[in-house]
């Protein structure tokens, strides 16, 4: 995704976010849990502030400055544990009306296991009439003193040996973090930074473990074989992964750097994983190349109707990694019935070289659901928020339906809403995640996707308030209040 600003909205699984106050301050966010042992864990926040969306002041120097107000609460269900109030001030800039600078600050908490919302403002004291932008993000520390855990993995823009102890310090290295996630046309190379811990939980101090660190496609999880990072390490205490990749050949798309520890019986102990995603116009996208898999001879080759086959091809979408979703709507009306054909031969023997047809015909089914139960008068079931959720992660478990909540349309309430609960997504990768669709009328089958705490799913954790009708009516503070309890009590407790 490109690097846009947009107000209070939390996306890409909630490592990273970009916010922004009134009318233009924008800033990335981003955090990392980490341990200590024998002394316990940490969180560690990270700010980019967009210098060219502040507003700058004269300094004595004949200068200009930014001065950015942030407030970091940490709370634990309705107790603060940790407060900070401060001032971060931009590097003095000679001229305002072209700043291509943005400023980082970086701050640690001391935290104990447990579950946590971290609470940030920011607001510009150069214009005294901005409001503070607030976002609220959950935080699960869960580090044990004895079994084998990774930490955060931090995305770097440089590291260097330690000499003098800074806030970048860790494991005697200053970290520079990269606070975004979005790696452009001029990125090439990708530098993390992990730590293990306890890896002795595992091996005994004479054996070696097994450090895996690779990049697979976030929609499909396949490894790619050119991204491949593999070490044998004695066991430690605690052990710094402090690695780069050269991603100059790696094409757009959506991301996992995923880390992970081994046993001597090869058996995964440990695993972590971060998003990212990747703009590179230069090389060609995977799903726009030919295979040396022919469609000849094949099923996709007995589809002779182009309109019928172009169809398929769209229906593909909601489970379609990036490049082939690029593919989609690029060629999909302008390719020939052969290369069509070609591509969607292709895309079926990906994900089942064995039973390639079958794998079709088993989604096909999937989509004439989806097309019968969440079509519009304008949509298709697949290009809905709602068909597009169900194709790419089956039936939820359950469903909370509120075609509209208490106050009926002059009395308030919420407008209708749909939460979709998960026990888990992509084979036990997450567990217990929920979707909030909203429909903006009453009696629209239109439901659109306002807040996810899946992996790369939009995050907006204001998403109750977005639930408030727009004319609420005579209700007071408390009734606004309560109608916000109950949507909170839904989708903690889901049905």
């Amino acid at each position: 995704m490109k690097k846009t600003t947009i107000t209070l909205i939390l996306f890409l699984f909630g490592f990273f976010t970009v916010i922004a106050g009134s009318p233009k301050l924008g800033a990335y966010f981003s955090h990392g849990i980490y341990n200590i042992p024998g002394e316990g864990p940490y969180l560690e926040t990270y700010i980019e502030i967009m210098g060219n969306t502040i507003n700058y002041k004269a300094t004595t120097s004949g200068k200009f400055q930014g001065n950015v107000q942030i407030t970091l609460i940490i709370k634990q269900d309705s107790v603060i544990k940790d407060f900070r109030k401060y001032e971060l001030k931009s590097p003095e800039v000679t001229d305002t009306a072209n700043v291509a600078l943005n400023f980082i600050d970086q701050q640690r908490f001391m935290i104990e296991n447990g579950q946590y919302n971290i609470e940030l403002s920011i607001s510009d004291l150069n214009k005294p009439d901005g409001r503070a932008s607030i976002v609220t993000y959950p935080v699960n520390v869960n580090f044990s003193s004895k079994d084998i855990s990774i930490s955060s993995i931090q995305l770097i823009k440089e590291f260097n040996k330690t000499e003098k102890e800074n806030p970048l310090s860790k494991s005697g290295y200053d970290v520079l973090p990269y606070v975004d996630n979005f790696y452009g046309p001029t990125q090439n190379k990708l530098t993390y930074y992990a730590e293990i811990y306890n890896p002795q939980a595992v091996s005994s101090p004479s054996e070696r473990y097994l450090i895996s660190s690779y990049i697979e496609s976030f929609e499909s999880h396949q490894l790619l074989n050119n991204y491949v990072q593999i070490k044998r390490e004695n066991t430690m205490p605690v052990r710094v992964i402090l690695n780069e990749f050269d991603i100059s050949d790696l094409p757009s798309g959506n991301y996992n750097l995923v880390v992970s520890m081994r046993d001597r019986g090869n058996t995964i102990v440990a695993h972590q994983a971060t998003f990212f995603q990747r703009l590179n116009d230069r090389i060609k996208s995977a799903s726009a190349q030919q295979q040396q898999e022919t469609a000849d001879n094949t099923f996709a080759a007995q589809i002779d109707n182009i309109q019928d086959l172009r169809e398929y091809i769209r229906s593909l979408a909601p489970i379609s990694t990036e490049s082939e979703k690029l593919f989609i709507k690029t060629y999909t009306e302008t390719a020939g019935i052969k290369d069509l054909q070609q591509f969607f031969y292709n895309f079926w023997y990906d994900r089942d070289a064995q039973q390639t047809e079958q794998a079709w015909k088993k989604y096909n089914t999937e989509v004439i659901k989806a097309n019968n139960t969440y079509a519009t008068q304008v949509k298709k079931g697949y290009e809905t928020d709602m068909g597009r959720v169900y194709l790419q992660y089956g039936q939820p478990n359950s469903v909370t339906d509120m075609p509209f909540e208490s106050g009926g349309m002059l009395g308030g309430g919420s407008i209708p809403y749909q939460i979709w609960h998960y026990y888990d997504l992509d084979n036990g990768r997450q567990r217990n995640k929920k979707f909030v669709f909203a429909s903006s009328e009453l009696r629209s089958k239109d439901y659109t996707l306002i807040h996810s705490d899946a992996m790369g799913e939009i995050q907006n954790w204001g998403w109750q308030e977005q639930l408030k009708r727009q004319h609420s009516g005579d209700k007071s503070e408390d009734e606004m209040r309560r109608d916000k309890g109950r949507t909170g009590t839904y989708y903690n407790n889901p049905f």
